[in-house]
């Protein structure tokens, strides 16, 4: 089916001129970019990269077959490989001649098996007896030997990307040498050995440079070994062995990929996962190795997802002879002509094609039951974010006992989206999202009962709860509404009264709007600005507005502020009831707050109250003001 290809081809491919119409075909996997190269009087070289800007054309002296030719980076200099003792370099800076210059090789009786730019100016070459680490001087045609290292050497890989090196030594070719290069330096690194499948005597194996690949994942180096296990063996099935290169300290065996079939196949890198195609079966497999398998020594691990092949691709015709109703050619997938490079290159030769390697994330949604381990899987990859919404959408569809799912999801979710705030808390710099974004549930979801919905949000909240991520308010709101909503107020007592929702002022204001559908609500915000302690003014407010003038006062009196509040705002309040006791009491109240703090119950200019004292001539007299104590 083919919404179950979880791998594609890039749209856009890098097209270039085919196997048929040149001589040899080049991939410089530094610069990614194609060399086709055609012979014959001058030689003719069409570079193709990832962009126009590094696509160039060019003609060289016909100088004898090309073994091996690349651009530094930048397209700065041209270095050629014509014989096993020398490499011809050209330069394509502006204003520097263009002549060719040569450097051969330092060691005598050694041949060059090629040659690596490590910088736009250093270049190794690589012998049957070692390697030579070279500055190149483009102004003056010459090069400088910097660093040179004696060693057996059955064949190479280049890993772009560190800047690694990986030679392999000995006679089985299996105790591999890596040497690292950073500006103008060469380290050498610990050396390993590749454990080789055991064969009957006198049999024996050595390890070929087809089973070997270098690539990042997850930031760290590691080297891949493809493992066929012979058929006398215990086990008759493949598998890809990980060791992890560091660049400073011991290469060890880290994962084991179980391929399950033997045959021939081929790597590839693709979002931080291994990628393993199988050519008899046209498949492939991927494996992601943050997936945590049963403790062991060294993780071993089953592909993530079932083998299905590449995403149908369709190659446009070109040319004169096209009819413009011609449909596009199928493209023959896994064919014995396709050569894959490391990360995520795969280019036909016949055919005149590089394309980049994807993963579709929305297929594997519907193939990875196991949601737990599915949110584990797309929260490591790119553009993950509108597939994991789509989880939690399917996630709280309302279907029963799905809440446990629910649950996984959001906690997968808040694990990733702590870090993220722990990160940004370091100042550092992250790709993560706000996991609040978007993952809250839609009230209005038809077909979905609205105890699920406040469960799936109960869930939610407990999640954040659980990862000690402040609960936004508006999610309570969204609880507090549904509950209304539905008439659930012995729900929403209990909520409260269990601290099931957070205390917030948003919250207890919330409640009060509530009070003349649920009137409890009035005491129950009370109560939570209460235990803010930090919401005196707002309880003050929220008793006068209820026109409880006296409640307030002896609320102020109980946490201790009396002294300083404004009498003007309880005067206003007492007045407004139309209760002439309750504003006598209230006044004498602040007369006897004045008498105490300044020897006098008359009031300040600043308190603005003369008004209220007149009001309060008029009702009970000028003899009713309370007169100054005498000492």
């Amino acid at each position: 089916m083919s919404e179950e290809h979880y791998l594609e081809l890039c749209e856009n491919p890098v097209q270039f001129e085919h196997a048929s119409s040149v001589n040899n075909v080049f991939f410089d996997e530094a610069n990614k970019q194609v060399f086709a190269v055609r012979s014959g009087g001058a030689t003719g070289v069409v570079v193709k990269g990832p962009d126009d800007k590094s696509s160039v054309a060019f003609r060289m002296d016909d100088k004898g077959e090309v073994k091996c030719i690349k651009f530094s980076i930048g397209n700065k200099i041209l270095a050629v490989q014509r014989t096993s003792k020398s490499v011809d370099f050209i330069n394509f800076i502006p204003d520097y001649p263009h002549t060719e210059f040569t450097q051969e090789c330092k060691t005598k009786n050694a041949s060059v098996l090629g040659f690596c730019w490590t910088n736009w100016n250093e270049i190794v070459f690589i012998t049957d007896q070692g390697i030579e680490f070279y500055q190149v001087f483009p102004d003056k045609r010459s090069l400088k030997l910097l660093k040179s290292q004696s060693i057996n050497v059955n064949w190479y890989q280049y890993c772009p990307e560190t800047a690694v090196i990986l030679l392999s030594t000995t006679v089985q070719g299996n105790i591999l040498q890596p040497f690292a290069f950073r500006s103008g330096t060469m380290s050498k690194m610990s050396k390993f050995e590749i454990e080789l499948p055991v064969v009957p005597k006198p049999a024996k194996l050595s390890l070929s440079e087809r089973d070997i690949a270098m690539a990042t994942i997850y930031g760290q180096l590691h080297v891949m070994y493809l493992k066929h296990h012979s058929r006398t063996a215990n086990s008759t099935s493949a598998e890809v062995v990980l060791y992890h290169l560091p660049r400073e300290g011991a290469c060890k065996k880290s994962h084991v990929l179980k391929l399950n079939t033997t045959g021939k196949f081929a790597l590839n890198i693709v979002d931080n996962l291994v990628v393993v195609h199988h050519q008899s079966s046209q498949t492939s497999l991927i494996f992601d190795i943050k997936l945590k398998e049963p403790d062991c020594a060294v993780n071993t691990h089953q592909p993530v997802l079932p083998a299905r092949s590449i995403h149908p691709y369709r190659i446009p015709l070109s040319g004169p002879a096209v009819v413009p109703s011609q449909p596009p050619v199928p493209c023959q997938l896994y064919s014995s002509s396709w050569s894959v490079f490391q990360p995520d290159i795969i280019i036909s030769a016949s055919e005149g094609y590089l394309w980049y390697l994807q993963v579709k994330l929305p297929p594997t949604v519907n193939l990875l039951q196991d949601k737990g381990k599915l949110m584990d899987f797309l929260l490591r990859r790119r553009d993950c974010k509108m597939v994991i919404l789509s989880v939690c959408s399917q996630s709280t569809a309302g279907r029963r006992g799905v809440l446990p799912v629910v649950a996984t999801v959001f906690d997968k979710l808040n694990q990733v989206y702590k870090e993220y705030l722990e990160a940004e808390q370091r100042g550092a710099e992250t790709s993560g999202q706000n996991s609040e974004e978007g993952t809250s549930t839609n009230t209005q979801r038809r077909g979905v009962s609205h105890k699920f919905i406040i469960a799936v949000l109960m869930e939610y909240i407990r999640s954040l709860n659980q990862f000690q991520i402040t609960v936004q308010h508006y999610l309570y709101e969204l609880v507090i509404k549904t509950l209304v909503q539905h008439n659930l107020f012995y729900m929403l007592h209990q909520f409260l009264q269990y601290h099931v929702l957070s205390d917030s002022k948003p919250l207890a204001c919330l409640l009060l709007s509530l009070e003349s559908t649920y009137p409890p609500a009035h005491q129950l915000s009370l109560d939570m600005l209460k235990r803010l302690s930090t919401a005196n003014d707002e309880i003050v407010e929220v008793l006068l507005s209820k026109q409880q003038v006296l409640g307030a006062l002896r609320f102020i009196r109980s946490v201790g502020g009396h002294d300083n509040v404004s009498a003007r705002k309880f005067l206003d309040a007492a007045r407004q009831t139309g209760d002439q006791m309750l504003f006598y009491t209230v006044f004498r109240s602040f007369q006897q707050r004045n008498q105490r703090l300044r020897g006098s119950p008359g009031f300040n200019p600043g308190e603005h109250c003369e008004e209220h004292v007149v009001h309060f001539k008029q009702l009970f007299g000028e003899q009713a003001l309370m007169k100054p104590s005498t000492v």
